[in-house]
């Protein structure tokens, strides 16, 4: 299970800062969020090689008679239970603020391991600002420049001291882990429920592995599935607008432990961002994919509505064109089974083998069929394909400078795999790596 570290502090002390840093260093930076996602609330991190999500929470507003608002106030705290280990942050230039003291007093009772950093701390000179910072009682203060890094690496080498990596489930070869994702209302609970209570599956419950689910382990049609159970992807009325960012952290574990993401979408609500984000956190992290419309009973009949919903589709989520779709129906159970029929394609093809000779005369037929572009006097040179691994699909070729590959030749190259392979329903991993001389 990925582990997950939150920011918290005053406003304008520097958490976002630390966050962008952090989320966009080439040195620890292993997936930020998606294409389609632009608000950079959180982040996958690789720091060291121990990977983790990183979260940027509201500041604490300290102005006005109550201390805390209350959706700012319910953002920290569930940003708190969710975290595994929490940075603190404030303000050295400013000094110890009084609302640095409450929020102090609200980690202090979490029982989490709490890191107090001292923000705005350029240089060994500044070292003395950090002093009164002690009063609050911590045992250990980190001086840190979130704009500069000055003290960064001391304190995420002690930040991921003893954090757990990802947890690798034991996998049979014929169990199919499946994740049913969706916005609140999109008829999730509704579809696990119908899936569980058909007659045709042999049901059985262990202990999830992720907080507050049940996963689920059943027999269709003589394949084993396991259905990760997502039910904490829940929108609560106390917090409306920052709630997404803390389902989506709910979410990501759940993709990371499945084969196949099935994302549940609305035809009667059409599609939204938060459809975009749960899909492209699928695609970074190289899962199968199915979209599965729900409630199409609501718009058959609707032919307006249908266009509508299908042009939204072909618009919004175009970057998961290959993902196959179904519209299906919860409620009156309407090709539910079908779905499995899906999955199960989807996951053909994500466990695919290709021989090397195949692989190799492909590569050459790509080559000859469109040349890459040169660089000056520079040419691409393809030495060798090989396929390395499958869950997804995954190739390296060896080229004289892989930084010459542009991201539209890459995208031809997967393209043509998918065509020449039979590979139209999983995400390729295609990796460009130098041949050295000996």
């Amino acid at each position: 299970m990925t582990s997950i570290v939150a920011i918290v502090g005053r406003p304008n002390v520097g958490k976002s800062t630390l966050f962008n840093r952090l989320s966009r260093s080439r040195d620890s930076l292993v997936d930020d969020t998606p294409g389609v996602t632009r608000d950079r609330l959180y982040a996958s991190v690789r720091w060291n090689g121990k990977p983790f999500i990183i979260i940027d929470t509201g500041g604490f507003d300290n102005q006005g008679k109550e201390l805390l608002a209350d959706q700012i106030r319910d953002q920290v705290i569930t940003a708190i239970t969710e975290s595994d280990r929490i940075i603190f942050m404030m303000d050295g230039r400013l000094g110890l603020m009084p609302g640095d003291g409450e929020v102090a007093d609200l980690l202090r009772r979490s029982n989490k391991k709490v890191f107090t950093v001292v923000n705005k701390i350029d240089g060994p000179e500044q070292e003395h600002l950090i002093h009164e910072f002690f009063s609050l009682g911590s045992e250990k203060l980190y001086s840190l420049s979130a704009a500069h890094g000055y003290g960064l690496k001391a304190l995420m080498e002690d930040v991921i001291h003893g954090l757990s990596g990802e947890d690798i489930m034991p996998e049979k070869d014929s169990q199919v882990r499946v994740a049913v994702l969706g916005r609140p209302n999109a008829g999730k609970s509704s579809l696990i429920n119908r899936i569980l209570g058909s007659d045709r599956l042999l049901v059985s419950e262990s202990p999830g592995t992720t907080r507050d689910s049940i996963d689920s382990l059943f027999t269709y049609n003589e394949r084993e599935y396991l259905l990760i159970d997502t039910a904490g992807i829940r929108r609560k009325s106390r917090v409306r607008e920052k709630i997404d960012k803390f389902s989506m952290i709910k979410a990501i574990r759940s993709i990371d432990r499945c084969h196949v993401a099935v994302v549940l979408l609305d035809a009667g609500e059409g599609i939204a961002e938060q459809d975009a984000r749960i899909c492209g956190f699928a695609i970074d992290r190289f899962r199968g994919l199915v979209l599965a419309v729900n409630k199409w009973d609501l718009i058959r009949k609707d032919s307006e509505a249908r266009r509508s919903l299908d042009n939204a589709i072909d618009r919004q989520l175009k970057f998961i064109s290959f993902a196959p779709r179904i519209n299906l129906s919860a409620l009156t159970g309407e090709r539910v089974k079908k779905l499995f029929e899906k999955i199960d394609l989807v996951y053909e093809h994500f466990c695919k083998r290709i021989s090397t000779g195949e692989l190799n005369r492909a590569v050459e037929e790509m080559i000859r069929k469109r040349p890459p572009p040169q660089s000056g006097r520079s040419r691409l040179k393809f030495f060798y394909a090989t396929q390395t691994g499958i869950k997804p699909p995954t190739f390296i070729i060896f080229i004289n400078r892989p930084k010459m590959v542009h991201f539209s030749y890459r995208r031809f190259m997967i393209n043509q795999l998918r065509e020449c392979f039979d590979l139209k329903h999983t995400p390729i991993r295609l990796i460009f790596r130098e041949r050295r001389r000996h």
